[in-house]
């Protein structure tokens, strides 16, 4: 027995490794405790910067212990020079290093380092670009480094173009990297930017031009560059057709530009005496500056959302003082100020009409597709081509399919719609799991095909029944629509932006699954409701609304249903239950 080795069992060993646990715990709760005391009792010394440090550098993601050792450091600035600040700074930033190769993502430790690096007197910004990329190279889609990095350069004033360059090479040794092909999205618009179109003829000059910055630039590139861009995306995707990356930056080149933010709409009621302002973007219209002048004459009016629920609309409605407009033989002109964007919109209200509007289409704004020069479309039409071959090789491929709708939505969203449709279910058998969101997608481009549709035809009826719908979007566009017919769909409600249709006098909605009428609120002219087999249960209150179809709907076999509708819809004449 002697001279042999003896073999602990394993229960001595989780013993012993608890007690281990438990000394380091105990030492690890001391420490804790001291610095909580000293912080408590505001004590900045150096053995509290020595107990912070013995802590985070176990435990780099404790949140308190790094505001209390900022808090230290603030107070070693007010005390010691610049050169011993600096050669503490520089000590922080190595004692970072250290933490960061025990959690390379730790979320303090870069927030440190930002907040460090920016009180550091005399910055070494090439040491810290250095530290970045070494980083990036053991994990390129480190994203805390990342943002780092984005400080680094902007306040080490690294030009674009080298860091264009740096998104190149990162992306040239691996195609997956998505938070470079990201950053170049960033970057190009500052490089290479759309040229400026000339200002709208209701656009008023701004008395002062500031120079675009990533945060107000228009986030456009100019065409040349986006037809490079194209072809060194189709390199990666035809490299791996699978990895989502180079799909994802694709779909961002293929993307609408922003919206100019102006006055898209303004329409004026003789009946109800009342205006509404439709705006390129979700606004508030009581804090933005928007100023009506009748007739020369600046209005005192209350501007209201036309939803309870919304703070910022993009459609927006004001009620005229009793007596206004009301006069048939009178003629009135209207311009609406919007002060903060320096745009304005004129209307005329003509003898013996009801109603005047003037407006911006959605054909005239390209809401739906950009105008395409002849060598873009000649281009995408490439492309087009090229993705439909990587299609035949790869058939299920769903970023494939995706990126083909979008090409064909780019060239001709009217003139591909059967191919659209047909794609769209075939993504859907693919990719069952995100069926739904293809559904709300599609949704979404069948009401842009037929808004344009129906503003070809210069109509105000709205038609889109036995099309699948799943939801309802684009309901600013229908700011003027008088007839909107939604039946034998697979819509589940109306949503609150459906009271932008303050001009609808008849919505048929029949064989849908819609359960609550939330959009249906306070529409002015609405006089007929068609919701034959749904799920109703809810109803909202329209003044002149005359005859109401629920069949078909549980909200009639509530007792006394008759009775209540009657008083909340007291104008109804014909009810169908």
């Amino acid at each position: 027995m002697h001279g042999r080795v003896k073999i602990k069992s394993t229960a001595q060993q989780e013993e012993e490794k608890r007690k281990e646990r438990e000394k380091k715990l105990k030492i690890y709760v001391a420490a804790r405790d001291a610095c909580f005391s000293k912080r408590k009792e505001g004590v900045w010394d150096d053995e509290a910067l020595q107990l912070t440090q013995q802590l985070l550098s176990s435990n780099p993601d404790f949140a308190t212990l790094w505001n209390y050792r900022r808090e230290i450091l603030m107070h070693i600035e007010t005390v010691k020079d610049e050169d011993e600040v600096q050669k503490v700074y520089e000590a922080e930033l190595s004692f970072l290093e250290s933490c960061l190769k025990v959690n390379p993502k730790s979320y303090g430790s870069w927030h440190h380092r930002g907040w460090v690096s920016a009180r550091l007197p005399r910055p070494d910004w090439a040491r810290e670009l250095s530290l970045c990329d070494r980083c990036l190279s053991l994990d390129d889609r480190n994203f805390h480094c990342w943002d780092y990095r984005r400080m680094v350069v902007k306040m080490s004033g690294v030009p674009v173009d080298q860091e264009l360059s740096f998104t190149d090479r990162l992306i040239g040794s691996n195609f997956s990297n998505y938070s470079s092909w990201h950053y170049r999205s960033t970057l190009l618009p500052l490089l290479h930017p759309e040229s400026p179109e000339p200002p709208s003829p209701c656009r008023e000059p701004p008395h002062s031009s500031p120079p675009p910055s990533p945060q107000t630039h228009s986030h456009r590139v100019c065409e040349e560059q986006l037809l490079k861009e194209y072809e060194l995306v189709q390199n990666a995707f035809f490299t791996d057709p699978n990895d989502q990356s180079a799909w994802f930056y694709y779909r961002w080149l293929l993307g609408r530009a922003e919206r100019e933010e102006m006055i898209s709409c303004v329409y004026v009621s003789r009946d109800e005496e009342r205006v509404a302002v439709a705006f390129s973007r979700p606004v508030n219209a009581q804090s933005v500056g928007l100023l009506l002048v009748l007739d020369g004459q600046p209005q005192r009016v209350e501007w209201r959302s036309v939803h309870p629920r919304f703070k910022h609309s993009p459609v927006w409605i004001c009620d005229l003082p009793p007596g206004t407009i009301s006069d048939i033989t009178n003629e009135h002109n209207l311009t609406v100020h919007w002060t903060e964007k320096h745009t304005h919109r004129d209307c005329a209200l003509y003898t013996g009409r009801t109603e005047s509007w003037c407006r911006d289409s959605a054909t005239d704004q390209e809401l739906f597709r950009s105008e395409l020069s002849v060598e873009k479309t000649s281009v995408l039409q490439s492309e087009l081509q090229s993705c439909n071959q990587l299609q035949e090789l790869e058939p299920l491929n769903k970023w494939c399919l995706l990126t083909i709708i979008l090409l064909m939505r780019a060239l001709d969203p009217l003139g591909y719609e059967k191919e659209t449709l047909a794609h769209f279910q075939t993504l859907k058998e693919v990719d069952s799991m995100r069926s739904a969101y293809y559904s709300d997608l599609c949704s979404k481009f069948m009401i842009e095909n037929t808004i344009l549709k129906m503003e070809y035809a210069e109509v105000r009826v709205f038609s889109i029944s036995d099309k699948k719908l799943t939801t309802l979007c684009h309901l600013d566009q229908l700011l003027l629509v008088t007839h909107i017919n939604l039946s034998s769909n697979q819509l589940q409600r109306l949503p609150p932006q459906f009271a932008m249709l303050q001009c609808l006098e008849v919505l048929e909605a029949d064989n849908n699954s819609i359960e609550n009428l939330e959009g249906v609120y306070h529409l002015p002219k609405l006089e007929e409701v068609l919701l034959k087999n749904n799920t109703l249960q809810p109803l909202a209150s329209c003044p002149k609304l005359k005859r109401l179809d629920l069949r078909g709907n549980p909200v009639t076999q509530t007792a006394n249903v008759e009775a209540e509708l009657a008083e909340l819809l007291p104008s109804v004449t014909d009810l169908l239950l």
